[in-house]
C-alpha cells in the first residue's frame, strides 16, 4: 500500500485531503507542535518548518507521496521544498505540490492553462513559482503541480467569512472585473486521490471549466447562505476585464472529476 505524507495535514486543505485518502491508503499528516488536537493521532506528526529539520520524518516514514500543502513564513517555505525535492530526487518519492492560480495573475487578457509560461506581480504568486521551478528541474516523473483556483464548500474558510459579514451586516468587497474559475474542498480532495490511484505525473488545472466575474459568484453564493440582501462593495482595480482563471486543456481529468461553476455555487449551501 502506498504510503503518503501530507505536509500541513491539519490544515484546511490538507486535512480534507487526508479524510478522503486515509480509508484506502496508509497517510501520515504534519501538524503544527502548539496544535494539541492532533496530539492522540499516531498517524499525525508534529512538525514546525521554522525549527524542524524534515528530513528524520522522511526517514522514517518513507513516503511514496509527499504532498505539499503548506502556508506560512517564504524562506522557510523554500528552504522546506529544497530538502523535500532532495529527498524525492534521490528515493522512490513523488512529490504532489498545491500550487496557485496567482502563478498567473501579472498575466489579464485570457485565461491560462496548464503549459503557458508562468508570471506573476503579487508576493504570493512569485513564491508559488519558485517552488514550482524547483520541481520541474527534476524528472517527470517525479513531480505533479497542482493549480488551484479559489476554493469554496459549505465548511471553507472563504464561506465561513461569508456568513460573518452577512451576519455583522458588513459590506462584502467583489471585484466586477476580475474573471476567475473556482472549486470546492471535496472535489479537490477526490482530484489529488485520483492523481494518486492513477499515477499521474505533470501539470494539473484543478479549477473548473467554465468562468465567471468574480462579483457574480460572490453574489450567487450569498443567495445560498441568506434570504436577506447583503451589502456588496464593488472594488475596480482595473477598467477592463482581468483573468485570474486557470483552465484544463491537456490533462483532463474524467468526467466525473471536473465541476462547474454552477456545482460550486451549490456545494456552498447551508
Amino acid at each position: 500500500m502506498n504510503r503518503v505524507l501530507i505536509i500541513s495535514g491539519s490544515g484546511f486543505v490538507g486535512n480534507a485531503i487526508y479524510k478522503e485518502l486515509s480509508p484506502f491508503l496508509n497517510v501520515h499528516a504534519t501538524y503544527l507542535s502548539d496544535n494539541k488536537e492532533w496530539e492522540e493521532n499516531q498517524h499525525f506528526h508534529s512538525f514546525d518548518m521554522e525549527r524542524d529539520p524534515i528530513q528524520p520524518l522522511l526517514a522514517h516514514l518513507e513516503p511514496n507521496y509527499i504532498i505539499s500543502a503548506i502556508r506560512g513564513n517564504e524562506n522557510s517555505q523554500l528552504y522546506l521544498h529544497d530538502r523535500i525535492v532532495e529527498y524525492v530526487k534521490y528515493n522512490s518519492c513523488r512529490l504532489i505540490f498545491l500550487s496557485s492560480a496567482n502563478v498567473f495573475d501579472r498575466f489579464t487578457n485570457f485565461p491560462s492553462y496548464e503549459y503557458d509560461k508562468t508570471f506573476s506581480e503579487s508576493v504570493y504568486g512569485r513564491l508559488k513559482i519558485k517552488i514550482e521551478n524547483k520541481l520541474l528541474r527534476l524528472p517527470a516523473s517525479k513531480y505533479v503541480i497542482c493549480r488551484i483556483p479559489m476554493i469554496f464548500g459549505a465548511t471553507s474558510p472563504r464561506v465561513k467569512d461569508l456568513k460573518r459579514q452577512i451576519q455583522e451586516k458588513n459590506a462584502i468587497e467583489v471585484f466586477p472585473n476580475v474573471v476567475i474559475n473556482a472549486t470546492t474542498i471535496d472535489k479537490l480532495a477526490q482530484q489529488i486521490h485520483y492523481l494518486i490511484n492513477r499515477r499521474r505525473r505533470g501539470i494539473f488545472h484543478l479549477g473548473s471549466n467554465d468562468l465567471i466575474h468574480h462579483s457574480d459568484l460572490i453574489i450567487d453564493i450569498c443567495r445560498q447562505l441568506t434570504d436577506t440582501q447583503p451589502l456588496f462593495k464593488n472594488v475596480f482595480d482595473s477598467n477592463e476585464d482581468r483573468q485570474l482563471s486557470v483552465l484544463p486543456k491537456d490533462n483532463l481529468l474524467p468526467k466525473h472529476l471536473q465541476i462547474t461553476i454552477e456545482e460550486v455555487i451549490a456545494a456552498c449551501k447551508n
